[in-house]
């Protein structure tokens, strides 16, 4: 009895042993494949923030990833040649003016899809998945420029905004989801209080909607920023109101039209900036809203 016992306990030893080895080298890999693929993204990060510091004769050489001398002017010289100061003040008035309206939009609308009952719901969500599957690239540049010259808007930016918010489906979505785990007993408690539709939304619903309303603020405020081809199209007329984006660009070629090669990554890493400090911001919301889907 007791040799049996013995031979069990070793055996029930072996295959916790080898349990354990295996998770651990499971571990070990997916440390492995998360260490590679950071690597494989900041590398072009690293690269191009140390190059921003080069001369453009030794960006052109090439073979060299620190600088053999630190040119800080880089950044002085992009900073002048792009008009950083006019063509940053265009982005952040079209990153934030996107942002609202996307958020204001999408949260009314998911509050009613998954609040009240209307006739023809199931075909709103339809459409506004539908349109998730449609690209809003150069494709229909020109319909979307014909209807803003019909509302007068094809010379600023407000155009580029109303387009930019029109395609708010991804936001809607997240926040429709964000919303379903809001438990509907607050409505209910709100509404024998007497609180309207409109009062529950913007006085119980919406603080609560907070973590949702950072991610969704984060992907549209980078989304805008990002965004080349329409502020491209509408300010050719006016480039005093282009963005950084397409600002950029002008730090391509000299007066002599040589490649500035160095100035355009110092414009690169000055462009970035912005995004890190909202990622910083809404880096809260993005985490509190992963950890409780993780929880979920």
């Amino acid at each position: 009895m007791e040799v049996t016992e013995a031979i069990s306990a070793v055996h029930i030893k072996k295959q916790t042993h080898s349990f354990s080895a295996g998770r651990w080298g499971g571990r070990a890999l997916l440390w492995l494949f998360l260490l590679v693929t950071a690597l494989l993204i900041v590398f072009p990060v690293v690269v191009t923030f140390l190059g921003s510091f080069m001369s453009n004769l030794e960006i052109t050489k090439g073979g060299k990833i620190f600088p053999s001398s630190w040119h800080i002017e880089n950044y002085k010289e992009a900073w002048v040649q792009a008009n950083f100061a006019r063509f940053t003040w265009n982005s952040l008035f079209l990153s934030g003016a996107t942002t609202i309206g996307v958020l204001t939009v999408a949260s009314m609308a998911a509050y009613v899809v998954d609040r009240i009952k209307f006739p023809g719901k199931a075909i709103y969500v339809a459409i506004q998945a539908s349109t998730m599957f449609i690209s809003i690239g150069a494709v229909v540049i020109r319909p979307q420029f014909e209807l803003m010259v019909k509302l007068h808007l094809n010379t600023s930016l407000w155009g580029v905004v109303l387009i930019l918010v029109s395609g708010h489906a991804y936001i809607f979505f997240i926040l429709l989801s964000f919303l379903q785990g809001i438990s509907r007993e607050l409505d209910e408690a709100a509404r024998i209080d007497g609180c309207s539709n409109g009062g529950i939304f913007w006085r119980i619903i919406l603080p609560l909607m907070r973590p949702g309303l950072g991610v969704g603020a984060l992907f549209t405020f980078c989304g805008a920023w990002n965004e080349y081809l329409r502020p491209l199209v509408f300010t050719m007329t006016n480039p005093k109101l282009q963005t950084l984006t397409v600002g950029l660009s002008y730090l391509r070629y000299g007066t002599t039209a040589a490649v500035q090669t160095h100035y355009m990554l110092a414009g690169a890493c000055l462009s970035i900036l912005p995004l890190l400090l909202v990622y910083m911001i809404a880096n809260r919301s993005f985490m509190q809203m992963t950890a409780g889907s993780l929880k979920g």
